[in-house]
Parts: structure tokens; sequence; C-alpha cells
């Protein structure tokens, strides 16, 4: 039991597996008073009522879960004091572990009211209250970091032409990362794609190319009704840290390459937007002259690349079930420990959540096929959309990735306090048992639509 500040009671929970705290776990009084546990794991209660006598506190995670009661009831019962403090042990039934919130206010709440964590000198970086789909790639020795629509504290509006950051490269994914985000004159995050046009403007396939010396990105403007007005490849000016339209493509037809693209052989690989698939499917050598020649690209149809074509379907299955898994993005990189690629997808229409759960497969080729489907994270009534994989970050048997946590498409009426709409890190174990076992061939790309 730790000492904590006055006139506060801590509690704080952990993965009874690990000992680390566990974020997002919400705690409920009789009354329906609500906490969540911040990164740290620990809620800081201060209820004069109830100081000194039993209270209950009923506990739910998405991923974690306490053995019910008699009467089916899943919590604890504790005598809060000033002061004072309690540990409560979870079981955690996600393969992935849960390690923190990466952006917004408050990350560290809780431990701060209580006198465990400092506040931050630099309080609430580019004033982001909330962030939409990251893309992360290393570029000249930092980690450059782009989101969606960035909200801020003054109005619901914020600002829609795509936020940007940087971080070291060894930043430590185990302790937390800390952005520098590019900012207007009233210190909030400013738009990365400037665009005169109305409309919000989104970037996709973020990398590094002619070795390493230009950073691109592909960028879509949209119109109320999300349709494409105007899509582009358009690269990163270093002196006036935005990234100025270099091509023009078709806005009706879908991006030349998009996701989270990587460089292997010569080529870059990437998925095609509007399949939902995060297969690298599309193909291009990494220069700018060949970036913006929509004939440069190639497609893999399942026969082989080729210059024209539809790329072939997923047909992902789930382990020992042999169902279907439909797919809804995600990413895949190589990982040298297991030495295969691996996948993670997130699954439309899941059985928790319409966009909330993520599966693994693994391949020793790029293009599969692919290893029947392990489900590693599961979101109950929540959407977890636009995954991605942090490869910079892997560390022998683990692998990091992080997505956009949000009620938006889940049917579920109710934002979570401060984690809604921002980005949360997970970190995958790849000698867990539940993914080690023999990864079978079966899955693949196939005829099948």
């Amino acid at each position: 039991m730790q000492r904590v500040s006055p006139p506060y009671f801590g509690v704080r929970v952990i993965d009874e597996a690990t000992g680390r705290g566990v974020p997002l776990v919400e705690l409920r009084t009789t009354d329906d008073t609500h906490y969540v546990t911040d990164s740290a794991g620990w809620v800081a209660l201060n209820e004069p009522e109830l100081m000194g006598r039993e209270v209950w506190l009923s506990v739910f995670s998405h991923g974690y879960s306490l053995k019910p009661d008699g009467f089916g009831y899943r919590g604890i019962k504790v005598v809060p004091r000033p002061g004072e403090s309690i540990e409560v042990k979870i079981a955690r039934t996600n393969v992935a572990e849960r390690l923190y919130r990466l952006t917004g206010a408050g990350i560290y709440r809780d431990s701060e009211i209580l006198g465990l964590r400092k506040t931050r000198k630099s309080g609430l970086p580019g004033r982001v209250m909330g962030q939409d789909s990251v893309l992360a790639v290393p570029y000249k020795n930092k980690l450059y970091w782009f989101w969606g629509d960035t909200s801020r504290p003054e109005y619901p509006l914020g600002q829609f032409h795509t936020a940007g950051a940087t971080s070291p490269m060894s930043a430590d994914p185990e302790r937390g990362i800390e952005f520098t985000y590019f900012i207007d004159e009233a210190g909030f995050s400013r738009g990365m794609v400037p665009n005169p046009r109305p409309g919000p403007v989104w970037v996709s396939g973020v990398a590094a190319v002619e070795s390493g010396t230009k950073l691109v990105c592909y960028f879509a403007r949209v119109n109320e009704k999300m349709e494409a007005q105007e899509r582009g490849l358009a690269v990163f000016d270093d002196a006036k840290n935005v990234f100025i339209p270099v091509a023009s493509f078709d806005a009706k037809s879908p991006m030349p390459l998009s996701g989270h693209p990587f460089l292997h052989e010569g080529w870059l690989y990437g998925s095609r937007e509007g399949t939902g698939e995060p297969v690298p499917c599309v193909r291009v050598r990494p220069t700018l002259d060949a970036l913006r020649n929509p004939d440069a690209y190639e497609v893999f149809t399942g026969r082989g690349w080729e210059k024209d074509g539809t790329p072939a379907p997923l047909a992902l299955t789930e382990r020992g079930t042999g169902k279907l898994v439909q797919n809804h993005g995600g990413s895949v990189f190589f990982n040298a420990y297991l030495k295969k690629w691996v996948m993670l997808v997130l699954q439309k229409y899941g059985k928790s959540s319409n966009v909330g759960e993520l599966w693994f497969s693994a391949s020793d080729s790029l293009t599969g096929p692919w290893s029947p489907a392990v489900k590693i994270v599961s979101h109950e009534k929540m959407d977890f959309y636009n995954p991605t994989q942090h490869p910079y970050f892997d560390r022998g048997r683990y692998i990091y990735f992080e997505g956009t946590y949000v009620n938006t498409f889940s049917g579920n009426p109710t934002p979570t306090p401060r984690y809604n709409y921002n980005q949360i890190l997970y970190r995958l174990d790849l000698d867990d048992p539940r993914l080690r076992e023999p990864m079978r061939s079966g899955c693949g790309r196939s005829a099948l639509a």
C-alpha cells in the first residue's frame, strides 16, 4: 500500500501477470459515480460521504476481468481513507497488454493528483484533447507522427488539415512517448497540409523515400459527405514543416497507394484504399518520379505483380473454427524475432464490437498465405479503428501497436472520459503460447469475394 496525497484515497489496478498498472479500467459505486484509471492504473477517489466506510466498486475493463461473486457481480469492497491506497489485481483475457494512452489531456491525471507523479512541464502538449488515426515513420533521426482530425479545449470543432509531431528515435515505448507538436501562433496543433479549398485534408501512406532524404504522403481533400474532391502526392518541406503537393491524382479513383507502407528489396509496398485490407497489395519504386506516375504502380492480383488489375482479396480465417474474419484495415511488417511477416488486422462486425477487435496472423511471405488468425484485443461496444504496428519499437519478442479508441461507430452512446477519440498503445508478446502454436498455412488471397 502506497501513501498518497490527502484527502484522496488511491486505487491502483494492475495486470496480475505483469504487475503493470492497467489503464482504462472503469470503477463504479452503487450510485453510478464513475471513475476511469489513468495510464498508470490509478484512480484518485475523494468522496467525503464514503470515507471510512465500506464501499463497493464495480470493476470493468476491455479485455480484463475479475471473478464474479455469488450473484455475478465483478468488483471489490474497499474502505477509503484519506492518504491511503489499495492495489487490485485483474486478470487479462486479451492476449495483448494495454500500456497507456498516447494523446489527449490527463494521461496521468490521477497519479499526479495522488502525488505519485510530477505534472509534466509542457502541460497540455499542442493543446490537443483528442486525435484520430495515427501514421508514424522514422525520418532524419526522428520519429514523425501524423494524425487526422484533432480536437481542442476551446470549442467542439478543432483542426482538420492533419496534425503532426516529432519524438526522439530513442523514445522508450515501455515508459511513454513525449510529442513535440507542430503548433500555430496560439500554441494549438496546426495543419500539416495547408489547403485554401474547403473540406478536411487527410493523409495516408507516409514514407521516407529517395534513400531516406524525402518524406512523402498521399492526401485527400473531402467534402461534407466525406467524398474525395482532390487527391495527390505531397513532399515534406523541412524548412516550413508542412507538406507541399507535387502531384495530382484522379479524385474519383482510389489512392495509388495507402495504409502504412514499408520498404523492401527496392520497392515501397502499401495497401489499396477502399479494400479494407492491410495486405501489401500495391508496390512502386521509392522515387518521386515513380510515385508521381500512376502507371508506375503494380498490383498483386494473385497471379503475380501486374501493372493493371484488381488486388486479390484476403480470405482470413479464425484459428480453430475456420470462420472468416472480415477485414477492416491494419498493418503488415516484417518481424525479425519470428522471421515472419506479421499482420495485425481489425475485424469488421466482430463479436463484441463493430470495429473494436484486432487479430494476429503471420506469413513467411509478404504475399501470403497467412496463418489462421488469433484474436488479440477486444473492446466491448467500443471502436479501436485504424490500428498500426510500430516496428521501430520492436524489442525481441515484444511488438507495439496502437489504434483510435472511440465510440463513434460502436452503437454505444456513452464516450469514455479523456480516453474517447484518442490513441492507446498495446504490447504483444510473440512468445505467448496462444500465438506460438504451429502456424499452419491455409489462409491467403483467394478468389473469394
